[in-house]
């Protein structure tokens, strides 16, 4: 027999074995980590080449404001999580910077990554590169293939290259929601609508089978705008015929057949690219203009992330102190309390509001708003802050993107002035209340609830019991008296009688284009327009400084912020971080409707929020990208 010293003998080798291993790894992970906050403190600013072209490669979809924290993103994404984002003024500030920087001689635009985006940002941007080709440089778009979203953008080009395997996928606007009456009714849930306004559809999906006729009605005037709006841009900027995407459109399939099934040489001969040719011929043609990289062999570039390191580390040290405009970006859903970025949060956002309001430098503020609403409750809480700006001396323009609308519409009513762009989803003035019982649900596995209360209207509340008539009232007087006070804020911000508002009002959504005519917005316009409008209003000269007001980044999230695109990068490289692929993109919409009805968290549980997300402009075949 071994006896126990032996045994202990025996077990505390292989415990010394094993914590000889652990600390080892430790000690490597430990140098790993450090050495990757070594590279971010220790990286050195990109230089920008003599002659090169300026890459412009957008990631997943065009944003006001990144989701989330650094620290947050990186995990997310590691984990197969959100898709990438790309800031729209990112875009924005390197096109405008490289217009006038000698060094760059043309723009590359390389779509391939460019997920759906909101079209009023894709005008923006679209505006950009305009004013880029005038000053007499080019802009070049080269593809293996492309969606609407991609192209709209390629369109903008003085030149777009498609590869002769290729094509250009475009199929009209469409706008379709998920109904789950009959899913709900299966599971025996009660849901209790509670609304104000005639054309606020938001809650028909917990009620309804298929989309209302008033739905229908309001959301076809819309769609018809946007959609107009981009055969106009389109047609424009190739020097198409009016009507020529939606003769592409209608006759694509007979016109495709007759090519035999080539669809790059479709897309020749309709007009929508200039020659057929594939990236890398391309890029052997732009050596001559900018010269060959010597480790790469393409042409001499630079990326856009790299040229914004570049070009920005020169305004770090301006002064504080200098007479600005300062921008709040309100991006997200609106929800109560302290929210991440890409979030509105009724704390965060008045706090942002609030700091802009004790700034001395800040002489008016441009509230950038990008949003579908949410608690009415955080609602109120930044409007509040907005109309303390205004008694403070500072003028307050709001400047709308892809969508301003119901709590979107609710901060943004007691500005100076609104601006919102041609496409620009906004309205929505209604409310509503949604509260699911479970009764019936608890009664198919043989639980019944039973019990005594103080008073009548004791447990009328219980998710386990019908809603009491008592419950149901105090629920819709509640939702009449939130729909009188947006109209009244409204009334009161847009100098209009309460009537007046209630007959544009009614929960019903309005393109920017018309909005305008109606009187929910005072100019169409783009952030540039607001800021020049803020300030006129705060008498601020032509070369007025310009300050994106957002919370302060910790130490950690600075480095993470340096560290996240690079790890990105390495780990879907090495198969550690994995790409998204089709079915996920198929299943966002699903996924976001449940995690949208999840987020809600108003104390009172009244929203002023709107379905009215923009179409969807991309697809994605399998011909890939």
């Amino acid at each position: 027999m071994v006896d126990g010293s032996a045994r202990v003998g025996f077990f505390g080798i292989v415990w010394r074995i094993l914590e000889g291993i652990r600390r080892v790894l430790h000690l490597v992970l430990l140098l790993v980590i450090f050495g990757f906050v070594l590279a971010a403190l220790h990286t050195s600013l990109p230089i920008v080449p003599h002659t090169a072209a300026l890459i412009i490669a957008p990631e997943g979809a065009l944003v006001e404001q990144l989701a989330s924290d650094p620290l947050r993103r990186a995990f997310g994404q590691a984990s197969g999580g959100p898709a990438p984002e790309t800031l729209l003024r990112d875009v924005t500030d390197a096109i405008a910077a490289a217009k006038a920087d000698s060094r760059i001689k043309l723009i590359v635009l390389d779509l391939g990554s460019l997920d759906s985006s909101g079209l009023s940002k894709l005008q923006e941007v679209g505006a950009a590169l305009r004013d880029f080709r005038a000053s007499g440089k080019r802009v070049v778009a080269a593809a293996d293939s492309m969606d609407q979203t991609q192209y709209y953008l390629a369109a903008q080009a003085g030149e777009v290259y498609l590869d002769p395997m290729g094509l250009i996928y475009l199929d009209g606007f469409s706008y379709y929601r998920m109904f789950l009456k009959d899913a709900i009714d299966k599971l025996g849930v009660d849901v209790n609508v509670f609304r104000a306004g005639t054309y606020k559809s938001y809650t028909d999906q917990f009620s309804r089978s298929e989309m209302a006729a008033s739905e229908r009605e309001e959301s076809s005037v819309w769609l018809d705008a946007l959609w107009n709006a981009y055969q106009q841009d389109v047609t424009r900027a190739r020097s198409l015929p009016a009507g020529a995407v939606n003769q592409f459109v209608a006759e694509e399939p007979a016109a495709l057949a007759a090519v035999n099934g080539d669809a790059a040489k479709l897309a020749l001969q309709r007009g929508l690219v200039t020659a057929l040719k594939s990236r890398r011929q391309m890029a052997d043609e732009l050596k001559v203009l900018v010269g060959e990289d010597e480790d790469t062999h393409s042409f001499n570039s630079i990326a856009m992330n790299q040229y914004l390191a570049s070009i920005r580390a020169k305004h770090v040290l301006k002064s504080r102190s200098e007479p600005k405009v300062g921008i709040v970006v309100a991006a997200g859903e609106i929800l109560d309390g302290h929210q991440p970025p890409g979030t509105i949060g009724g704390d965060s956002t008045a706090d942002l509001l609030r700091q802009a309001r004790y700034d001395n430098a800040v002489k008016a503020v441009v509230l950038r708003v990008d949003s579908p609403g949410g608690s009415m409750f955080a609602s109120e809480q930044i409007l509040r802050e907005v109309q303390n700006l205004r008694k403070a001396g500072k003028p307050v323009v709001v400047s709308m993107s892809s969508y301003a609308a119901s709590g979107g519409y609710y901060i943004s009513a007691a500005a100076n002035q609104i601006f919102a762009s041609p496409t620009t989803l906004t309205g929505s003035i209604g409310v509503f209340s949604v509260v699911p019982t479970f009764q019936r649900t608890l009664e198919k596995f043989g639980v019944k609830v039973d019990g005594i209360g103080t008073s009548e209207r004791a447990g009328g509340m219980r998710l386990d019991r019908t809603l009491t008539p008592a419950s149901r009232q105090i629920l819709q007087t509640s939702v009449d008296h939130a729909y009188s006070e947006f109209l009244q804020r409204v009334a009161d911000g847009r100098k209009k009688a309460v009537a007046e508002v209630d007959k544009i009002a009614q929960g019903r959504v309005w393109a920017g284009v018309d909005a305008e005519r109606i009187g929910l917005v005072d100019h169409l316009g783009g952030l540039k327009d607001a800021s020049d409008a803020a300030a006129k209003l705060a008498e601020l000269g032509a070369g007025y400084v310009v300050d994106y007001i957002e919370p302060d980044l910790s130490l950690r999230e600075q480095l993470l912020m340096q560290l996240h695109t690079e790890t990105l990068r390495m780990g879907q490289f090495a198969g550690i971080i994995p790409e998204r692929t089709d079915i996920e993109r198929v299943l966002d919409p699903v996924l976001e409707q449940a995690r949208a009805i999840a987020r809600l968290n108003d104390p009172r549980g009244l929203y002023a929020y709107c379905w009215c997300r923009e179409p969807r402009l991309t697809f994605k075949g399998a011909a890939g990208r």
